[in-house]
């Protein structure tokens, strides 16, 4: 086999790894190729120019260009042997146009200046195509030109400029410690992804920004022989908006003496280690008695629970029926909004949509519509006070502009609603996550995220996680497993009773938040403090009903 073949086969054979959706139209590339400074900016405006006014001379009265180069390096390793190494490239340029009142958008990796100007053409004619089956026309929000702008994601150190044998090293030195500390696997990965995204409009904005992000994880698996059964823990990592300076480790904290909390920086090797211990511990834990518990919920497992009972129901085109095949429409209906009568949550619970927060999946600098972005309520003292919406949303709620929350996976796909990071703000009242276990009588408190299930209009749900730990008379007492919890969002979110302060405040996230049709993966993170949940129904997940 030769190295292109080598390349492209390992590009395509991640496995059960994460990996953004954007990669399936990737080419496999050399590592020295990522590093070079791809298509200068002015001959992107040159080439955007050009499609703007194909466009125009075509009778589109609104149009937008995207001109994308999204670069992937996967890094794989399983016990004492590298898996895959992966470095991919996907260039190309999507053009979005408004012709006749309806949408229209065509794209090409032909990017030169006939071919854009052939895109744009193409555009406008899908346009006016779908017009003729149009009820209502486009009503695009008012949006002033930026004109010359740029951002770039504040980054230390560029992780596709860190050798692939240092991060080899460091993946294979932790399954080394994992496998001498007696688990019978473990497979660790780094996840790196550049997205250089040039966007232009007919409003007159031209924008550059170059994006990073970073994903180290791992799992680990220990067999218990006698009976065969197994138990897995994950990393205690988030993904992030951040460069290679993420994995530097820093001074961590402990909640009881167990739990590492990893804030900003992360130490791969102590996290290991942990779950190391962690999961022998759980192979001998004791089963869950089901019943009623309070739940002290960690933000490396909580993210996940907003993720899909907060963010997505607040999702304006899921709540409008607009998003019903993928994953479900939204019991968060537009009576709701601002109502009296509907409590979303205890008076503790403020739920904050924001593009901005450093360190994030999802902060950039403006959206792939060309609108700044910004930082929005969502759920103010438990009552729905706004939605997620895009340009031609903005006018359904009243909106004179938009949100800045529009997004593709890549320039041949077309832009749309996605959610920004949703997050719980922390508490206002000076509370360690020991203060929330010492008030608790029967508990059980979550580390880490896992199998979840919910209904098609977000409401009635099931979450598991990685790590359980049983809380009597306000005292951690051991370790349990075999948990998982069952409410309704609106019973769930009521049930805030403590929410701790700034000083816990994490970060969780996705690389790969599926919606759409065609699906598109955006990725997005979802922070909050250390959060107490009172009297929710905990079941056994091992035994038969």
């Amino acid at each position: 086999m030769d190295r292109k073949d080598f390349l492209r086969n390992t590009a395509f054979g991640m496995g059960a790894f994460m990996i953004p959706r954007s990669m399936l139209h990737a080419t496999p590339i050399e590592v020295e190729a990522a590093l070079n400074g791809g298509m200068d900016v002015a001959i992107k405006k040159q080439l955007a120019d050009v499609a703007l006014a194909a466009a125009k001379a075509k009778g589109a009265t609104y149009t937008d260009v995207r001109i994308g180069r999204y670069l992937n390096q996967f890094v794989v390793t399983r016990e004492t042997r590298v898996q895959n190494v992966a470095n991919t490239e996907s260039f190309g340029v999507g053009i979005r146009v408004i012709a006749n009142g309806s949408w229209g958008f065509a794209s090409s990796n032909n990017v030169t200046k006939e071919g854009v100007a052939r895109t744009a053409e193409r555009a406008v004619a899908v346009a006016k195509a779908n017009a003729k089956i149009l009820d209502n026309p486009v009503q695009l929000a008012s949006q002033k030109g930026y004109g010359d702008v740029s951002w770039k994601t504040p980054i230390e150190k560029n992780a596709f400029e860190v050798p692939v044998k240092e991060k080899v090293d460091l993946l294979l030195a932790a399954n080394a410690l994992a496998m001498k500390g007696g688990v019978n696997f473990v497979n660790s990965a780094i996840l790196a992804v550049n997205e250089q995204k040039y966007f232009a409009s007919s409003d007159g904005s031209y924008i550059d920004q170059d994006i990073h992000r970073l994903f180290p994880n791992f799992t680990v698996t220990k067999i218990d022989q006698a009976s065969g059964k197994f138990e897995s823990i994950k990393a205690l990592s988030s993904p992030v908006g951040m460069g290679y300076e993420y994995l530097t480790p820093n001074p961590t904290e402990k909640v009881g003496g167990i739990v590492t909390r990893y804030k900003n920086r992360y130490d791969m090797m102590e996290d290991i280690a942990n779950a190391t211990e962690g999961v022998k511990q759980k192979i001998k834990a004791k089963s869950v008695e089901p019943g009623k518990y309070d739940l002290i919920l960690d933000p490396s497992h909580l993210w996940l629970t907003i993720h899909e009972s907060v963010a997505h129901p607040t999702e304006l085109d899921r709540v409008l029926g607009y998003e019903a095949n993928y994953a479900g429409t939204s019991f968060l209906t537009l009576e709701k909004l601002n109502s009296k009568k509907f409590n979303f949550g205890s008076k503790l619970v403020n739920i904050i949509a924001d593009k901005k927060q450093y360190g994030s999946l999802g902060a950039v600098g403006y959206d792939d519509e060309g609108v700044g972005t910004k930082q929005w309520d969502i759920i103010k003292d438990g009552v729905l006070v706004n939605f997620q919406a895009i340009r031609d949303q903005a006018h359904m709620l009243g909106m004179k502009e938009s949100h800045g929350c529009c997004y593709a996976q890549s320039w041949n796909d077309v832009q749309f609603q996605r959610m920004p990071n949703v997050s719980l703000a922390a508490g206002k009242e000076t509370l360690s996550v020991d203060d929330l276990i010492k008030n608790v009588e029967k508990g059980v408190y979550i580390i880490g995220d896992g199998s979840f299930s919910i209904d098609q209009q977000r409401y009635n749900f099931q979450f598991g996680g990685q790590s359980f730990y049983e809380v009597k008379n306000g005292k951690i007492v051991g370790m349990l497993k075999d948990v998982s919890y069952q409410s309704n969002t609106q019973e769930f979110w009521n049930s805030v009773t403590a929410i701790a302060d700034q000083n816990d405040y994490r970060l969780g996230g996705a690389f790969n938040d599926g919606k759409g049709q065609p699906g598109q993966s955006n990725a997005v993170s979802h922070g909050s403090s250390t959060t107490r949940f009172n009297g929710v129904n905990v079941i056994n997940t091992a035994r038969k009903i």
